[in-house]
């Protein structure tokens, strides 16, 4: 039987300590773990961005993030004791350990996000220390990634909240081969989303340089502004009777927003016992509302050349937008 490639496409890091104490720029170690950091201690577990707790799992003895090894089931994950400390797996920041896991799996080459710049990253206010923290990021994964650089690839961060500072940090990873991608989160980017005329560099300078836009969202429990889009999660919301509990003007019931001040946060849980609104309907709804987007509002026509790939989602649901899309333009012109 002939051999095939095996490519994780939606892999993730958690990222170390060291990044901030190693990696990132002196002057802005201070600011920078004040901008954004991951405090595991022995009695509680949170994520702060700008000084603010947006995120405590309180209970640090199951690491959901890197609690899963290779040979694992999900009955093994449940029966976990969750009053007795559990390490987390060394594969998820050290890439020694991770190229082991990788073997066991039988899995050749993998595509690396993050995990708490994924989440606490975009919220960050001041663009200098996020430029800092970016490029504290992609140092320290570019040294994971040499580890194997023939089975170990990356999507850049950049720090969106200035275009400039972004395109910068995007030409200097550029010639690392072991990015082949940026990290773009499906949210509002200064009240803008990916439809935004402040993204047209952006865009541009991704297909100049042969990059991916890799888009992945991170809704649910693990999304401090919980920037999923309104119907959907509503709907979801309704019918397993989850009430939020607004705390801005913004987040998924008002039609986006970013910054904690736009948080919506869901206090109540449903029948099952679990909080099916806000997980569901991130990876359910935003997918397809970027895909329509990118194509509906001509962004993939104006830069043709440019790849995107929408991750932690499948596919199989772009067969029906696109069957939609093509109605909606025969039935309305």
């Amino acid at each position: 039987m002939a051999h095939f490639t095996v490519f994780d496409s939606d892999s993730h890091v958690v990222e170390p300590t060291e990044l901030w104490e190693k990696y990132l720029d002196p002057d802005y170690r201070v600011l920078g773990k004040r901008a954004l950091w991951r405090h595991h201690g022995e009695t509680n577990a949170y994520l702060k961005v700008d000084g603010e707790v947006v995120r405590d799992t309180m209970n640090p003895n199951i690491p959901r993030h890197a609690i899963w090894r290779p040979g694992m089931t999900w009955d093994d994950v449940g029966a976990l004791d969750a009053e007795v400390r559990h390490a987390m797996n060394p594969g998820a920041y050290d890439p020694r350990a991770r190229l082991g896991d990788m073997d066991k799996m039988g899995v050749d080459q993998a595509f690396l996000y993050p995990t708490w710049f994924a989440e606490g990253f975009p919220l960050i206010r001041d663009p200098d220390t996020a430029n800092a923290l970016a490029q504290a990021y992609n140092d320290w994964i570019a040294d994971f990634c040499a580890a194997d650089p023939r089975r170990l690839f990356a999507a850049a961060m950049l720090p969106l909240q200035d275009m400039d500072l972004a395109l910068a940090e995007l030409r200097r990873v550029a010639g690392n081969p072991s990015f082949r991608g940026v990290f773009i989160r499906p949210m509002f980017v200064r009240d803008g989303y990916l439809t935004d005329p402040y993204y047209n560099p952006l865009w541009a300078e991704i297909e100049r340089l042969g990059l991916v836009a890799a888009v992945h969202p991170t809704p649910g429990l693990w999304n401090p502004e919980w920037t999923s889009h309104g119907p959907f999660a509503e709907k979801v919301k309704n019918r397993s009777g989850q009430a939020p509990l607004p705390a801005g003007g913004g987040g998924p019931f008002s039609g986006g927003g970013a910054g904690l001040a736009s948080t919506t946060f869901f206090s109540a849980f449903p029948q099952l016992g679990h909080p099916m609104a806000p997980i569901l309907s991130g990876w359910l709804d935003n997918h397809m509302f970027v895909a329509s987007v990118l194509i509906g509002f001509t962004v993939m026509q104006r830069f043709p050349r440019m790849k995107v790939v929408m991750a932690h989602g499948k596919a199989s649901w772009m067969e029906e937008v696109l069957e939609k899309m093509e109605a909606s333009v025969r039935v309305i012109p």
